[in-house]
């Protein structure tokens, strides 16, 4: 009898820890895999002129495009 109980405690502590083994199952998906990067990139670029520089761009306009001052 005593064998008995020994051997289905041994099946119950089987079970248990067999059922509280992690299974891990990888498939492949079946839409492929979509990554949207929508990256808005502003760039600000200031310049800082001195006097001089200011004055001949004033002067000559025409030497970066500039329009002329009414």
């Amino acid at each position: 009898m005593r064998a008995m109980s020994t051997l289905v405690q041994l099946l119950l502590a089987a079970t248990i820890v067999l059922g509280c083994s992690p299974r891990v199952k990888v498939e492949a998906p079946d839409k492929p895999i979509e990554i949207n990067v929508n990256v808005k990139i502003e760039q600000e670029v200031k310049i800082k002129l001195d006097k001089a520089i200011e004055r001949t761009l004033e002067e000559n306009p025409e030497l970066f495009g500039a329009e002329t001052k009414p």
